[in-house]
């Protein structure tokens, strides 16, 4: 699904990734977290086909970026970021934030949806738990409904691969939980795309995901299965201070300072 070999970013004298290999597997939910300006943003961009790398190899759903029309290749990938976010207009029907996805576009226009398009926005937002707000406009929804709209319009297309860029970020603890526990339904759902979460913090890992990645600095500082990673040497490592990490009852995780 993902394949990147030996991959580095450069902007300028800054280098956002420093050869990075990463592998992502067909059934596999992976979990990103680092500091900020650890190069998460930039890994997934990367991975939706959003940018080049300086130097390495990234092939993406089978496709070498550089070799594809990455117009093709970005209807396969479903992505949800906060730069997308702020780019839809607050006036538009949620039910149009979902189903415009399967145009490309944000805002609908004159566009015509087969009533097997508005059908599947309908149940999307019905399994997010946004089903009564379809006829809301997106400018009065909660941070925590905006979420979740967004992520209905990322499978819209029924992507093979779902990218989800800080998807808590901004939510206080109800909304997070709530979300979380969404997002864990998806991750254990058989028919589910391949997934990439990225997040700062242990805590809204959902219980589902199988694989994690710490960066710092650009630099990959481990990653493999999620139960290797997410243990206090390498997450210390990744965020500069000595860390306790517990697995909780319903597989949570949770990381504290040690004293």
């Amino acid at each position: 699904m993902i394949g990147m070999d030996g991959v580095t970013v450069r902007r300028g004298s800054n280098i956002l990734l420093d050869a990075v290999d990463w592998r992502v597997e067909l059934d596999e939910r992976w979990v990103v977290l680092g500091p900020n300006g650890a190069g998460k943003t930039t890994l997934l961009r990367l991975a939706a086909a959003e940018l080049h790398p300086t130097s390495g190899r990234v092939q993406v759903l089978g496709e070498r970026m550089g070799r594809v029309n990455v117009f093709e290749l970005r209807p396969r990938i479903g992505l949800t970021s906060a730069n997308l976010g702020i780019r839809i207009p607050g006036d538009e029907r949620v039910s149009d934030v979902v189903v415009s996805a399967g145009y490309g576009v944000l805002g609908r226009w004159n566009e015509d949806y087969e009533s097997e398009d508005t059908g599947r926005a309908s149940r999307l937002l019905d399994q997010l738990g946004m089903g009564g707000l379809a006829d809301r406009l997106y400018g009065t929804l909660s941070e925590g409904e905006r979420k979740r709209t967004l992520i209905a319009r990322a499978l819209m297309t029924d992507p093979e691969l779902l990218l989800l860029d800080e998807p808590a970020a901004g939510l206080d603890l109800g909304g997070r939980e709530d979300l979380v526990g969404r997002l864990s339904d998806l991750a254990e759902d058989p028919y589910a795309p391949a997934s990439v979460l990225v997040t700062h913090h242990v805590e809204e890992i959902p219980p589902g995901y199988t694989h994690g990645m710490l960066l710092r600095d650009g630099k990959v500082v481990a990653a493999g299965l999620l139960d290797d990673v997410m243990a206090p040497e390498p997450l210390s490592e990744t965020f500069g201070l000595p860390l306790t990490v517990e697995r909780r009852p319903g597989g949570r995780f949770a990381a504290y300072r040690r004293n």
